[in-house]
């Protein structure tokens, strides 16, 4: 369609979803946002030509974000501090826009604001703690469940760039994503974080013997893919989405959550799917309504 109607044609339907995606993600107003995140002066973390800038700017994240929830999910420690604390059943888009704006900020932020941000985060993280369903107790600022949330948001993050970005990372760049978001991890607390993909695949396979499929996780992962504060008319979108997620996570992970592997139906429909959405957003993302504002500048 891009390619036979006028671009003027165009225009309004691409501004209408990127408002709609944006105020999702980054609040009323995502151009204030954008300045705040890349206009304050000041050195940055990571320079511009870092892999973390182009994985947390790409519209895959969008995949991504959904995986790592459902993978985060099974460790029941993790789920049990997200269900009785975070929120987010209440306040969902909430949640995605201060998740968004801590990647925004860390990735392309000035160092005070990062360091702003992280000090934040850890504050909440002190007051998290509890006790999970079987009598185990928990607190956020553990840095074994601090590096279980790391390992399973960049490999989640790492695994949609790869099969839905629109340039995907080669062998070096990809340690070098590890390795950038290990400056973020352990500002947050985490212990010696990876460094490389030979290291992040270790420490994953590290987690499996911790990792069920709770009560706690199947109710989070059926408010995610089945019942999410979502308007009708954007459902369809939404459920390719979901479904690009779920083809994302490894096989291991399905039937804990009760998820369905359809290996031919993933790389074949759900990958064409996702590409296509995927495709979609990065173009209503270029919108001049909003200053060509990368989905990761919350």
């Amino acid at each position: 369609m891009t390619a036979t109607l006028p671009t003027t044609l165009l225009d309004p339907v691409r501004d209408g979803l990127a408002r709609m995606i944006m105020t999702k993600v980054a609040g009323p107003d995502p151009r204030a946002e954008r300045n705040r995140v890349h206009n304050t002066p000041g050195p940055r973390w990571f320079a511009p030509d870092r892999p973390i800038r182009r994985v947390h700017g790409d519209a895959s994240m969008f995949a991504g974000g959904l995986r790592a929830l459902l993978l985060q999910s099974l460790h029941p420690l993790a789920m049990a501090a997200v269900s009785a604390h975070s929120g987010y059943r209440g306040d969902p888009w909430g949640r995605l826009q201060r998740t968004s704006f801590f990647l925004a900020i860390t990735t392309y932020g000035a160092e005070s604001d990062a360091e702003a941000a992280i000090a934040k985060v850890k504050s909440v993280h002190e007051r998290v703690r509890g006790t999970s369903p079987d009598g185990t107790p928990y607190r956020a600022g553990d840095p074994h469940l601090l590096k279980w949330v790391h390992l399973a948001e960049i490999d989640s993050f790492l695994a949609a760039h790869q099969r839905y970005g629109a340039n995907p990372l080669d062998a070096a760049e990809q340690d070098g994503y590890v390795a950038d978001t290990a400056r973020v991890a352990q500002a947050l607390g985490v212990i010696e974080p990876p460094t490389t993909m030979v290291e992040l695949r270790q420490m994953l396979d590290a987690y499996r013997p911790e990792l069920r499929g709770t009560t706690e996780a199947r109710q989070a992962a059926r408010f995610i893919l089945i019942h999410p504060p979502v308007p009708l008319a954007a459902r369809p979108a939404y459920g390719v989405l979901t479904a690009a997620a779920v083809g994302l996570l490894p096989f291991w992970s399905r039937w804990p959550l009760r998820l369905p592997y359809l290996p031919l139906a993933e790389q074949t429909v759900v990958r064409a799917a996702g590409d296509g959405l995927t495709r979609t957003i990065r173009w209503a993302l270029t919108s001049p309504i909003l200053g060509n504002v990368d989905i990761s500048t919350a």
